[in-house]
């Protein structure tokens, strides 16, 4: 396994994270602590997770599994970079979501004793909450510093300005700001090449993209189409029935490679120096180990040159719509 620093902070995590999402819901608890498990002895230390998760019935029952397991010991928890979030609703009565100082206190205070720990290493805002101030956010994310309940801070789904204005908020207050974001980022969405990753990159923030095979989409899905296995849904259907010649495109060149398209879709986003590590997030050992082996992929310049033929990216704004 390879670690690196996440953004500019001293935290050293490995190129995979794990992503939890299913955890309780797709999958079953025992499964889901054979996955920890299993990435544990891959080196993978660094686990990611949200308040949110089990939604829409359970909320917070993925942290509750993740909790379960680190509270079996054999150096877990001491061996685990532990990401969760705050933003989302978790009930429907007033101050129960959002990012408030009150909301803050009270989320990190359940998630802590979910998780069964004692602190939470990377605290991440889920969204941007627009109807709270900076001030009152870094307020509140200090002072769980200063308890010890938190060690950095990051930011999820925020756009380039987002960012920036995270960053000189907490510049003003002398705290660190977000050492990391969470975007959608992958071959098929690259929308915050124009401005979030310049961003992130002006300030040392580490980018960790989640959906990086776009919900199944860069795994080779015509393929297991034509195998009889239908795997798409909803969004995922729609954007397949759009984009279908285009990922024809991209399994055919995988398959000129010789390499898994899930593969190809990973070490791309590896390859990319903005990127900290791609969120994983298996439902099955078997799927935790096929993201494992992207880390053994080296794509080429030419490789890499053809995947912008077959996927357009963005250069940054300005450049990308004027001069």
């Amino acid at each position: 396994m390879e670690y690196t620093q996440l953004g500019r902070s001293g935290l050293r995590v490995s190129r995979l994270c794990l992503g939890t999402m299913n955890f309780g819901v797709h999958t079953e608890e025992a499964e889901a602590h054979r996955i920890l498990d299993a990435a544990l002895d891959a080196g993978v230390n660094f686990v990611d997770t949200a308040d949110l998760y089990g939604w829409p019935e359970h909320p917070g029952l993925t942290e509750t599994v993740i909790g379960n397991w680190l509270a079996l010991g054999g150096g877990r928890r001491e061996r685990t970079v532990l990401a969760t979030k705050v933003y989302s609703d978790m009930g429907d009565w007033p101050n129960e979501g959002g990012l408030s100082a009150l909301h803050i206190r009270r989320a990190v205070e359940a998630s802590l004793r979910r998780l069964r720990t004692d602190h939470i290493d990377l605290y991440q805002m889920h969204h941007v909450d627009r109807s709270t101030p900076w001030d009152e956010i870094w307020q509140a994310m200090d002072v769980l510093v200063t308890q010890g309940k938190i060690l950095y801070v990051g930011s999820s789904n925020f756009a380039g300005w987002h960012l920036a204005e995270a960053q000189e908020t907490a510049r003003a207050r002398h705290l660190p700001g977000p050492v990391s974001e969470q975007s959608h980022y992958n071959l098929l969405e690259r929308t915050v090449e124009l401005e979030v990753i310049p961003a992130a990159r002006r300030y040392g923030i580490g980018l960790l993209p989640w959906s990086p095979l776009h919900s199944g989409l860069l795994a080779g899905v015509l393929r297991e189409e034509r195998r009889g296995v239908r795997r798409t849904a909803g969004r995922a259907a729609a954007a397949l029935a759009s984009r279908r010649p285009q990922i024809q495109e991209y399994e055919d060149f995988a398959a000129e490679l010789g390499q898994e398209p899930g593969h190809v879709a990973l070490a791309w986003l590896l390859a990319n120096p903005a990127v900290t590590a791609p969120v994983v997030g298996p439902r099955t050992p078997a799927q935790l180990h096929s993201a494992l082996a992207a880390l053994d992929v080296e794509l080429e310049p030419k490789a890499l040159a053809r995947l912008d033929e077959i996927f357009p990216g963005h250069r940054p704004a300005p450049e990308a719509y004027a001069w």
